[in-house]
């Protein structure tokens, strides 16, 4: 199935946000996501399963000086 993230297209297997998530190799602690033009809660993530042309934002937070 496709769904876009951050503006780009991509084809996945069906899975819930938190599988996706992980499978990118992203840490959820450090993460923001918009799923559907709505910011989700992390505690949800697991509940959401993705579907064909979902949309997603995904936003990391990176410290530095």
């Amino acid at each position: 199935m496709r769904i876009t993230v951050n503006g780009c297209e991509e084809d996945i297997s069906p899975c819930s946000l938190l599988a996706f998530i992980e499978a990118k190799g992203l840490a959820a602690s450090g993460a923001v996501v918009e799923y559907n033009e709505r910011i989700v809660r992390r505690a949800d993530w697991n509940r959401i399963q993705l579907r064909e042309n979902d949309r997603l934002e995904v936003l990391r937070f990176v410290g530095g000086g």
